[in-house]
């Protein structure tokens, strides 16, 4: 609820209670009350918060949402001017009036040092660590800084990550010709129909790497990207998973060393090495580091028995209306055991029982009724908070599920080249079903209203923007191989078209009342409307980012140091029909149309809906600011595991 009245403590010897000290705002009691402030940027703040309160459609953020962000965003905004204030008033206080000479010069130089120190850690508290509202806010207002956020800072750390320079050897010589050399017939070389040996269509190794270097610097922060994600994930979740008596540093840093420190047998284990060369084998041992949170907290709830009762013993209020009142099942505590054994006697003298669903029956006195068993004495239900993490463990499963059958997409795909446009088409749109398929059943699982299994809105945006990232770069790594400027065209033109003539069919009122009618939706229109606004906007993000992050990996790794540990962007072999300026030009254009197309539904969608998908897209993250690190996070970790996929590992 808003606060039109915020109280602050009686001690007058606060700077704010002696501001507020007057008849205006008497002391009641141990309080002030103190009535809102009128101050100029009020106007100014009311036109910014529109968005967050937009007249009724049925969005979620309507009502108790936009009312909580309306109040956390003004409150905010003051208590940052109120410690703006303060610390410039204790600046001009050390001061003393004297800033001339090279003294003053000193004083004026650290003083803005460290109100930029103390701003940058205001900063980096307010959006990534514990993020609030008006940070948030202010970030994803203007769009230039909402792409800087969202789209060029996980597309640059991507690309970073995979141009850091691998200390690179020869290859012995027993793998020096694994690849086909210029002069090589590809009829009879190694990748020949004929030869035992085919080569993936992401290349093979060219080079020896530094395991050491991979393990500690590359793999490394891969895994802690995945961790980060996890946690953030949990924190959308309002659950922590680390026990509380370590914390959450100790709890991480063991599960980091833990990640580190497996493969290294592996590694110095002669019989076991060639594990190492598969990708597929370092990324599930990231998913079990991935799971390791989550069977943490599954283990912490079970240890504390969340899923046999409830954490605090009812009342005797409370167990009036419940079972165990009347039949004395479950496990009640030595107080109350005592009354309901007198009032199960009591009972009986009159007559009669009340069973578990309080229905009056007479006494039966049958000889064959037993006493059950103690253990089966326990609740025969679960309490809903563990139904709902259970709902939810089941969504990470089904994410980790759609990252994999993209791999091994990929790998068929890249295993059967060369293609031809109608197979490229249909591999593009069969891994587009697979993902919308997933995507739909996660969203299920999640829901996005209270009530449902999860019943998280800020989830299920995370996971639809998951979702068309995994769509999105598995898409971008085929551009790699694609043959011609019409394979291009057809791809780009099937998209564009779907989703300009597609997606305002889907959310028409005709559209959703047969989903309603088929029982494929329970949400009303307005709150349909909303979702699929979202969808909008969450696409365009990951088209873009997506997009952004192959175009960079493309120029990092074809002109840089790592081209021979990323051979699938080389494009030296003069026997593959693929080259760099056809995949780096037409991967342009084909952006260049996106954005096109993107403006253009968006611009249809305003005018024929009256819903600007900007506007709720900023409005979700302004309104749930643990949105924003998310969603860098998890951007960043699909990014990273599409890369990951196509690195060529040989180690010394």
């Amino acid at each position: 609820m808003p606060e039109f009245f915020p109280f602050i403590p009686g001690t007058e010897t606060g700077r704010a209670a002696r501001q507020h000290a007057s008849d205006a705002s008497p002391l009641l009691g141990r309080f002030r009350a103190v009535p809102p402030s009128r101050n100029p940027r009020a106007g100014q703040q009311q036109q910014q918060i529109g968005l967050l309160s937009s007249g009724g459609r049925g969005s979620v953020h309507v009502g108790y949402g936009a009312l909580i962000a309306a109040a956390g965003l003004e409150g905010d905004y003051s208590d940052e001017e109120e410690d703006d204030d303060e610390d410039e008033d204790a600046d001009d206080d050390d001061d003393g009036g004297n800033n001339r000479g090279c003294g003053g010069i000193l004083r004026r130089t650290g003083r803005s040092w460290r109100r930029f120190v103390r701003l940058s850690r205001r900063s980096v508290r307010d959006l990534w660590i514990a993020p609030r509202q008006p940070a948030v806010k202010r970030v994803v207002e203007k769009w230039w800084s909402r792409w800087g956020v969202l789209v060029f800072l996980p597309a640059a750390l991507a690309v970073a990550w995979c141009a850091l320079p691998f200390p690179q050897y020869p290859l012995s010589p027993s793998h020096s010709r694994t690849h086909p050399q210029p002069h090589e017939d590809p009829k009879t070389g190694p990748d020949s129909p004929s030869s035992d040996h085919r080569v993936p269509g992401h290349g093979e190794a060219r080079v020896q790497v530094n395991f050491w270097f991979f393990l500690f610097v590359y793999y490394g922060f891969y895994n802690l990207t995945a961790l980060i994600w996890i946690t953030k994930v949990f924190n959308l979740y309002s659950l922590n998973w680390w026990p509380s008596t370590l914390g959450f540093p100790l709890t991480v840093s063991l599960i980091a060393v833990v990640s580190l420190a497996a493969p290294i047998p592996v590694y110095l284990i002669p019989e076991a090495r060639y594990l190492t060369i598969h990708n597929t084998a370092w990324i599930s041992w990231t998913f079990v580091i991935m799971a390791m949170p989550v069977a943490i907290a599954f283990c912490i709830l079970m240890t504390h028995e969340r899923h046999l009762g409830l954490r605090h013993s009812l009342s005797e209020t409370q167990r009036i209306f419940t079972s165990s009142w009347w039949t004395g099942g479950g496990k009640p505590d030595n107080d109350n055991s005592a009354l309901s054994a007198s009032r199960n006697h009591n009972n009986r003298r009159r007559g009669f029982s009340l069973d578990a669903d309080a229905a009056l029956q007479v006494a039966d006195q049958s000889p064959r009724r037993h006493r059950m068993p103690a253990l089966l004495q326990r609740r025969r239900w679960l309490p809903a908070s563990f139904v709902r993490f259970v709902w939810f463990c089941l969504a990470l499963f089904v994410g980790l599920l759609a990252y994999l059958a993209g791999e091994a997409y990929a790998e068929i795909y890249l295993r059967t080249l060369p293609h031809n446009s109608f197979e490229t088409i249909v591999y593009v749109y069969s891994w587009v079903v697979t993902v919308h398929l997933l995507d739909a059943l996660t969203g299920w699982i999640l829901g996005a209203s209270e009530g449902e299994r999860v019943g998280s809105y800020p989830l299920s945006w995370i996971f639809k923007l998951y979702f068309m990232l995994t769509y999105q770069t598995y898409v971008r790594a085929l551009y790699a191989r694609l043959r011609s400027p019409q394979q291009f065209v057809w791809l780009q033109g099937l998209s564009s078209g779907f989703l300009i003539v597609l997606t305002p069919l889907t959310m028409t009122q005709t559209y959703h009342r047969v989903l309603s009618m088929v029982g494929l939706t329970g949400q009303s229109y307005a709150s349909y409307q909303k979702i699929r606004t979202r969808d909008v906007f969450i696409r365009s993000l990951a088209e873009n980012v997506s997009m952004l992050a192959f175009l960079g990996s493309i120029l990092a790794l074809h002109f840089g140091p790592n081209k021979h540990v990323y051979p699938y962007f080389a494009f030296d072999d003069p026997d593959e029909l693929y080259d760099f300026e056809l995949t780096f030009y037409a991967s342009a254009v084909t952006w260049a149309c996106e954005l096109a197309a993107g403006i253009v539904l968006r611009q249809l969608i305003r005018w024929v809906f009256g819903v600007n998908a900007s506007a709720e897209g900023k409005m979700d993250l302004a309104v749930w600011p643990e949105l924003l690190p998310t969603s860098v996070a998890v951007t960043l970790h699909v990014l990273q595991s599409m890369l990951f996929s196509i690195i060529r590992l040989h180690f010394r």
